[in-house]
Parts: C-alpha cells; structure tokens; sequence
C-alpha cells in the first residue's frame, strides 16, 4: 500500500508526519493503554507538550516504576503520537478522540501509521489477508525482514513482529494470543473524519480522498466511507459536499489558518 503524495516532506513534517526510517514498534506497541490513561490524566485538549511530559514524568500518571522507565515512555508515546498542539496532526487526534469514544483504538492506529515508518511497512501485509486467515509472530517477521533486509537482529525482529501484531491486534484487525486471525474493523464517524484529513493533508483532493491508505487501514468501502463522510458533515465535524461524482472535503474547524496556507503552497 503505497502512499503517494503531492505535499513536500518539509510541509509534511510541519503538520506532523514521520517522514525518517526510525520507529518506534521495534521497542513499543502503539501504547493504547498509556495513551488513554495520559489523556485521563491530562484532561485539557489544549495542554502543551511539556504538560505531558509533566503528567508522565513528574507526577507519575502512569504508574511507572523508575524515572528511567517514566522519561522512556514519554519518548516514546510523543514519538508515536508527537503530543505537541502545534502539530495538526495532534491536535486533531485529540479533537476526536474527545468525540469518538468508540473510534478511540482506529484514530490511534491513524495516527501511528503517519508517523511510524515500521507500522507503515507492514501495513499491506496485515490489510490484504483474507479475513479468517491466521499468522503467527514468525509470518511478521519474515515479511519485515523482506521489506527491511538486516535492518535488525534477530531479537530485535522478533520483538518487533511481536509489538507489530499487537498493535494489529488492539486496532481490531487481528485477534487472538500466539495464533492470531484477520478480522474487520468497523470504521466510525470520527475515523472516517481523520483518514480524510491525514489524506487531504497528504496532497490528495476530490473523490481521491475517499481511495487513499488511511482509507484503507479502515477496512472501509468507498460507500461506506462517503456515508461516514455525511454524517461527520452533519455534526460539523468537516463540511463534505458531493454533486454526482464531484466531492469537496473541507476542515475549517481543525486547520488553523497558517496550516492552510501550508496546504495551498503545497497545491
């Protein structure tokens, strides 16, 4: 699944996106679990970068045992997630996972996926399964090592196929412990409305938005996403307008002024 885009990495890495080779899958997850009880924690949707790094290492939200242990999950939840309200792709993560509760584990995959190179490599390995297929660790980590020959030892390759099917699995698309199955993710309102922006930030327009990765890591027809697309208008979440098969996806309650002055350089 390969992500082509017109907007330049420069531009790109201002809205939020990991453009490097590194990632964060060969020590963590996606960090599901620390990341809901962060945002527990720091319940302000405004809060800065250092007031995360605060909850996390200094009051200890997430009960880690060491301060070493406290100063490494922060790198790399904010790795993972950036926690900076200057970066859109942020700040907007955190506006609907406020609003779709039960969109909470796809918006984070979302989020992931932009900024982790690992998790982005796997991707069409896990997505083109069958549904019912079964994998183990050890399918993961030869597909890995084919797309990333010798980048890693081999204790690192297995944790990382690990931490990959684990991330896999808590976004819903797989299930199970040792053996696990290929499942479908039913994409939300709130999901839908964050692949369309991460898409549109990405360089796509029109029609194009609804045939995109992000898309795709929604398991979601282009139907069903057109009709997600509808309701997330209806809220006022974005403002989706369609005239036969003409469609305009815009953000105005989620790119502020600046960034949309990035976007149209960029077009």
């Amino acid at each position: 699944m390969t992500e082509v885009t017109g907007t330049p990495k420069s531009t790109r890495a201002n809205f939020g996106f990991g453009l490097d080779q590194a990632g964060s899958h060969n020590a963590r997850t996606m960090m599901l679990d620390e990341l809901t009880s962060l945002f527990q924690c720091v319940s302000n949707p405004n809060s800065e970068k250092t007031d995360y790094a605060h909850a996390i290492i200094d009051e200890n939200c997430l009960g880690k045992r060491s301060e070493k242990t406290r100063k490494i999950t922060f790198r790399h939840l904010a790795s993972l997630y950036g926690l900076d309200q200057s970066l859109v792709l942020f700040r907007v993560l955190r506006y609907f996972w406020e609003r779709d509760e039960a969109g909470r584990a796809q918006l984070a995959l979302l989020a992931c996926y932009a900024r982790d190179s690992i998790l982005r490599a796997t991707a069409p390995f896990i997505l083109d399964l069958p549904v019912g297929t079964t994998i183990e660790r050890e399918a993961t980590e030869e597909f890995i090592e084919s797309v990333m020959p010798e980048r890693f030892s081999k204790a690192t390759l297995k944790s990382t196929a690990q931490n990959i099917n684990g991330t896999w699995t808590r976004s819903g698309h797989l299930q199970g412990r040792t053996r696990k199955q290929r499942t479908l993710v039913e994409a939300t309102v709130g999901s839908i409305s964050y692949a369309l922006l991460l898409s549109y930030l990405s360089g796509y327009r029109g029609s194009a938005l609804f045939h995109t990765p992000y898309i795709k890591l929604l398991d979601c027809s282009f139907d069903k996403a057109i009709e997600r697309a509808e309701e997330a208008s209806r809220r006022g979440w974005i403002i989706f307008k369609r005239i036969g098969d003409v469609m305009e996806v815009q953000f105005p309650n989620l790119i502020t002024a600046e960034e949309m002055e990035w976007v149209r350089e960029q077009s």
